[in-house]
C-alpha cells in the first residue's frame, strides 16, 4: 500500500509541474563563471534532461542572470539562439549589473513573474532547478516555486560555506546534477 501511495504523489507532481526554470552557469554546463555562448558546452545528460521534461509534455525556460551582456561581451540574442537550440520553449535572461537595481536579476522575481504572465502560469506549480542558493533558489521561494538545488558548478558552495546567504528557504530536492533533478521530477 505504501509503494502505491507513494507512486501516486509522484504522478501527482508531474502531473502538476506547469514549467520547470533552469538556470545556465553551472547548471547544465559551464563552471558557473561566464562562458560567451559560442564556447559553452553542456554538462553529459544535460540535453537528455531537457529533452525527458518536453517529453513529458512540460515547459522549460531558461533562467539566468547575464550582466556581461551590459559590458558589451555577448548579446540576448546570442544567448536566446543557444537555448533554442537546446530546446527551451523560451529564455528569461537578466542583462543588467548588480548596480543597476533591476527588478530582474535574481534573486528577485521579475525574470518568473514576467514568465508566468507570458505564459499563464501559476508559479506554485512550477519548478526552479540551479545551483546557487541566494540567487536561484531565493527566487524561487519568492514566488513559491519547488526548488531543486543541484551540486554542479556553485552548489556544493551554497551548500556549505555560503549556506548563511540563503538561510531562510530550503531547497525541495538536492540533486547531484541536472539529470537525477529532472528524474526526481519524473520519478
Amino acid at each position: 500500500m505504501h509503494d502505491f501511495i507513494k507512486g501516486c504523489e509522484a504522478a501527482s507532481m508531474k502531473q502538476n509541474v506547469q514549467a520547470v526554470f533552469i538556470d545556465r552557469d553551472g547548471t547544465i554546463g559551464g563552471n558557473g563563471h561566464f562562458i560567451h555562448p559560442n564556447d559553452f558546452e553542456l554538462f553529459p545528460n544535460a540535453q537528455k534532461a531537457i529533452q525527458m521534461l518536453k517529453e513529458q509534455g512540460i515547459k522549460v525556460f531558461a533562467f539566468t542572470n547575464q550582466h556581461r551582456i551590459s559590458k558589451g561581451q555577448a548579446t540576448i540574442g546570442e544567448f536566446e539562439t543557444q537555448f533554442k537550440t537546446y530546446g527551451f520553449d523560451a529564455a528569461y535572461i537578466c542583462p543588467h549589473e548588480l548596480s543597476e537595481n533591476c527588478g530582474c536579476r535574481k534573486p528577485k522575481a521579475g525574470m518568473l513573474l514576467k514568465a508566468a504572465e507570458e505564459h499563464r502560469l501559476d508559479l506554485t506549480e512550477c519548478i526552479v532547478i540551479g545551483d546557487v542558493g541566494d540567487t536561484d533558489m531565493l527566487a524561487a521561494h519568492r514566488v513559491g516555486a519547488r526548488k531543486i538545488l543541484v551540486k554542479t558548478g556553485w552548489g556544493e558552495g551554497a551548500l556549505t560555506q555560503y549556506r548563511d546567504k540563503w538561510r531562510e528557504t530550503e531547497p525541495d530536492f538536492i540533486a547531484d546534477d541536472i539529470l537525477e533533478a529532472v528524474r526526481w521530477i519524473l520519478e
